[in-house]
């Protein structure tokens, strides 16, 4: 028995020694494959900066921080924010200036979202509520008297009504409930309680990453399209074809009891898109004024107590056209997608193994520039049917003011290079306000030939805010051959001669006075800002386009408007999905770069260099295959360090709404809504934002950004909306620009997303292929991007010389993008070389890095991706494996090429602050490395006491076997049947 116990013993204390060291090897070798992440929420290795000898008095600040401290900086930029909000809130409606109103006034505030605000979207655009003020504190601190026997009642019950939740990249499980209380459901007390006063009626529509906006709420929850979207008293009152972004039953009681009971109806959009909002302009549920106020951001509900008040003046602008039917839009039967039928098994693992799409068939006529082109045709007794007043509620551009304006166009003169436009704007009301200034272009048109809209906004302008009686002029220039239209039979941008009508308009609809220019037909083939040469880059979706689609043309509205899209053969268009694999793209012609040189060179020293500067070679060189590897396949939200150059670690957090993420707040401030950003049509103010971005990444130590969002506005019910600027090109390009510019000032790279035809949510991640033809994305989906890149600039500080000298140099501003999970026609759009190399290095001349959207699904390989041009992977590598061929001439080649557009954006942004050339950078212990190393320690100390004990019971087992056998075994002598029993 004691021998039993002891081998008992041995055996435990063995296999507890062993694994204990087992478990010690393997926290080891999990803390080094995620020593990334744990970089990212622990904290990374501190690093110290050696200064060169005699540089102690060198000015190396070349970003000054205007604020102690993250707390700081998020207090000035919730200001911004404010003023943001206040500049892009638009008042839709005001009927017998029922706005503003007077603080003496109590106000109701109705309906669920009065207590439960959209403060932004889900996803990458997540914001922390907890830091965000609400609509009763930002009506109350401008004055107002509230309704608390009202408010008090919603704010108890909301919770208690499902609302809508998208759930990333899975319709399964997600819900598309507005959760809007009906009236009838109100308390008594919280009923009686609104007569005599002002109703606040507040509607809310959400959005969020990963999935789209309902189009058919009554077919979806009946054919199970989500586990959580199941009957329940709201589905009941469902009718047959209602979308998400129609009012509900619910919505139009409280509407309804308001207009009964209060002495005026002022409706709240508080949205992450439009919405129908024909009821709420005639008919039985006329409100007498509509505010549009987007998602607010931390500050945001103050801006509208003051616009309430009248402290603030709206003068926001739509940036997309407020439709009064959506179902009629020509985007919306193709929109979401369909499926290949014949593709599967295609990247099997992580995503569907099958393959769906989305055809562009509206072409250009989408937003405002189909139903001004709609007008115009109608007008022209071309499109029998369509009336335009009935079929928009609120122009592109709209927006009224608590003043009135006069606007004179004074002069519009062109040459061959631009149109340069005069306009005086006169306050003449009796507030002081801003307006806005808005030039388009109506190009000449010939039916079958190349595609134009009637009416393409040309440039805009915000004023200075005017007193009574006061008038400033405003210059609005434009290139002349922005109003040219792509051909790809010219391989060119074309300007037709003939007659070009400028026209100063209040809204898209809305003309103020016009000129006409006449203009000689020019060809454009080279580039605007590269003069490289222009080539087709599209071709197989124009092609796709050609055979399979009845895209839409101006010549035959009526005939060529979309049909409604159904799942086909992807042998029947003409396309084949073939997985990536590095080695059928090996280079024949590649030689094996040097690394690993000793050349003595720091990152600092590079810059202000020039990006095709030879200088990079040498620094280039010093680079290992290692270190190449692990600083571009290990991304998330950050960059590693690299010790033989001297590359800092970065750190880039997301999203559209600032420094937020969708894993926690971070303590920085939350912005409003990319749309309410727009809304302003004040790129000084945007800039100005951008600026407030960039000292915050001072503040709180960050480098670059996952922002500004950049894609289009095709559709309303795309989920991610309230991430994008608008419908229009023009717009979101130079709003973009604006923020770049001014985060870069401050050393912060901003990376803009998502390249390219993101534009919708539905099957992003499951190879939902994008058509259009060349002409429509070059001039609709790829402009905005394309505007930021080449406008955005800077002037930045760099040590020229020796001495210490301070120089400045102009700057791209824009060096970062991220690509998309999309494909844009049947490649990955991340690892489509005709996008991410040539259209935007090539030909624009992007100088910078391009990243890809967070890098998890098996389609997003590692190697097509940095032979197309996208360099890094915003993944953690110990979750998504490693390159391939890294022993290749061909990818040891084109990671150095990485690598160079890296450091080329790292050396020329504030993680160089406070280093001069020739510093080095030697680095600590990160802090989660002791915990490791503390951990292991015990675990290595248990474990050697039960080795210990292993090897002490091992003896004792040893020596129990030599002389304890005859005292375990009695002599049982023979015969002795009783004693031999007994043992």
């Amino acid at each position: 028995m004691a021998k039993n116990t002891t081998r008992r013993k041995f055996i435990g204390s063995t296999i507890a020694s062993v694994g204990l060291l087992g478990v010690t090897a393997a926290a080891n070798v999990a803390a080094n494959k995620f020593s990334s992440l744990l970089d990212h929420y622990v904290g990374g290795r501190p690093a110290t900066v050696e200064k060169v000898e005699g540089s102690e008095g060198w000015d190396a600040e070349y970003y000054t921080a205007d604020y102690r401290g993250r707390k700081q900086a998020t207090e000035a930029a919730n200001e911004l924010v404010t003023e943001i909000e206040g500049e892009g809130i638009v008042l839709l409606k005001n009927d017998n200036a029922a706005l503003p109103l007077s603080t003496s006034e109590t106000v109701s505030m109705l309906g669920r979202y009065a207590a439960d605000p959209v403060y932004g979207g889900a996803g990458s655009g997540t914001v922390d509520a907890n830091s965000c003020i609400n609509f009763y504190q930002g009506i109350s601190q401008a004055g107002f008297t509230i309704n608390d026997t009202a408010y008090d009642w919603i704010n108890n019950n909301y919770s208690n009504y499902a609302k809508a939740a998208i759930t990333m990249d899975n319709p399964s499980t997600a819900s598309y409930y507005i959760g809007e209380i009906p009236w009838s459901d109100y308390s008594s007390d919280a009923q009686a309680s609104i007569n005599g006063t002002v109703g606040l009626v507040f509607i809310g529509r959400g959005g969020g990453e990963g999935g789209d906006l309902s189009r058919d709420l009554k077919a979806d929850v009946e054919s199970g399209v989500s586990e959580n979207f199941t009957a329940n008293s709201e589905t009941a009152n469902y009718e047959d074809g209602q979308h998400e972004l129609e009012l509900t039953a619910e919505e139009k009681s409280v509407i309804a009891a308001a207009k009964a009971a209060c002495t005026k109806v002022v409706a709240v959009l508080n949205l992450s898109t439009s919405m129908e909002l024909g009821p709420l302009v005639s008919g039985d549920y006329e409100v007498d004024a509509i505010l549009e106020v987007g998602s607010i951001g931390a500050t945001g509900a103050a801006a509208l107590g003051q616009v309430l008040a009248g402290t603030v003046n709206p003068s926001g602008r739509t940036t997309d056209i407020w439709a009064a039917d959506f179902t009629a839009d020509p985007t919306f039967k193709n929109f979401g997608g369909k499926r290949y039928t014949d593709i599967e098994g295609y990247y099997p693992e992580k995503s569907t193994g099958n393959a769906y799409f989305v055809e562009y068939a509206e072409g250009l006529y989408y937003g405002y520039r189909y139903y001004e082109t709609a007008a115009v045709e109608a007008e022209a007794g071309n499109y029998d049917g369509f009336d335009y007043d009935k079929a928009v509620v609120f122009p592109f551009g709209y927006g009224l003011s608590y003043t009135t304006f006069s606007q004179t166009l004074d002069s519009v003169n062109a040459d061959d290079e631009k149109v340069k436009v005069e306009v005086t704007v006169s306050n003449t009301g009796s507030v002081a306000g801003k307006d806005v200034v808005e030039v388009y272009y109506s190009a000449p048109y010939t039916a079958g030939g190349l595609e134009k809209a009637a009416v393409v906004l040309g440039g805009f302008a915000k004023t200075d805010a005017l007193d009574p009686g006061a008038s400033q002029q405003v210059t609005i220039e434009f290139p002349v051959r922005d109003m040219a239209s792509y051909s790809s039979d010219e391989q060119a941008y074309v300007l037709d001669a003939g007659d070009y009508v400028i026209s100063l308009r209040t809204d898209s609809h809305t003309v103020v006075d016009q000129k006409t220019v006449s203009l000689s037909a020019k060809k454009y083939t080279t580039d605007s800002a590269t003069e490289a040469q222009i080539t087709n880059k599209f071709d197989d979706m124009t092609e796709y386009m050609e055979k399979n689609v009845k895209t839409m043309s101006r010549k035959d509205f009526k005939g060529t408007f979309p049909e409604e899209a159904a799942d086909k053969s992807a042998a029947d268009c003409g396309v084949e999905l073939v997985e990536w694999k590095h080695e059928d793209h090996e280079d024949p012609n590649a030689t094996m770069p040097t690394t690993g040189a000793d050349n003595g060179l720091q990152l600092i020293d590079m810059r202000g260099q020039d990006f095709d500067s030879e200088a990079w070679n040498d620094i280039l060189d010093q680079l290992s295959v290692e270190e190449m590897a692990t600083c571009l396949n290990d991304d998330a939200y950050n960059t590693p360090e690299v010790e033989s150059v001297g590359k800092p670690a970065t750190v880039e957090p997301d999203g559209p709404a600032g420094f937020t993420s969708l894993t926690g707040p971070t303590g920085n401030c939350s912005y409003c809504s990319e749309v309410v950003m727009a809304q302003t049509w004040n790129v000084e103010l945007m800039h100005r934002m951008g600026q407030m971005v960039g000292q915050e990444a001072l503040a709180s130590a960050y480098n670059g950004w996952y922002a500004p969002a950049m894609n289009t506005h095709r559709s309303p019910f795309a989920g991610r909306n309230f991430e994008y600027y608008s419908e229009d090109p023009l717009l979101a390009g130079k709003i973009g620009a604006a923020v770049v510019s001014g985060a870069a000032e401050n050393g912060c790279y901003a990376m803009i997303k998502h390249f390219a035809m993101n534009d919708q949510e539905s099957y992003r991640v499951q190879h939902v292929c994008t058509w259009a033809t060349e002409q429509v994305a070059r001039e609709i989906y790829l402009r905005p991007f394309e505007t930021t890149v080449k406008e955005a600039t800077y002037e930045m500080k760099y040590i020229s010389d020796d001495k210490g000298t301070v120089s400045t140099k102009t700057m791209p501003g824009c060096t970062g993008v991220m690509s998309s999970f999309n494909y844009v026609g049947a490649e990955w759009a991340g690892g489509r070389k005709s996008l991410c190399t040539g259209v935007l290095r090539d030909e624009w001349g992007f100088k910078g890095m391009v990243i890809t959207d967070f890098e998890l699904y098996d389609y997003m390989n590692k190697n097509q991706a940095i032979y197309a041009g996208t360099d890094l992977q915003l993944t953690y590598s110990a979750m998504t494996g490693e390159y391939q061929g890294t022993n290749t001439a061909t990818v040891v080649s084109e990671m150095r090429e990485s690598m160079h557009r890296v450091l080329y954006t790292v050396a020329n942004s504030n993680a160089m602050n406070g280093m001069v050339p020739g510093s080095k950078i030697t680095y600590g212990v990160a802090p989660w490395q002791y915990g490791v190393w503390g951990g292991s320690a015990v675990l290595v100390a248990l474990a050697a006491f039960f080795g210990y004990k292993a090897v002490k019971n091992h003896k004792l087992m040893g020596a129990e076997g030599k002389d304890g056998e005859a005292a375990d075994v009695p002599e049982v002598k023979k015969g002795d049947k009783k004693a031999s029993d007994e043992k």
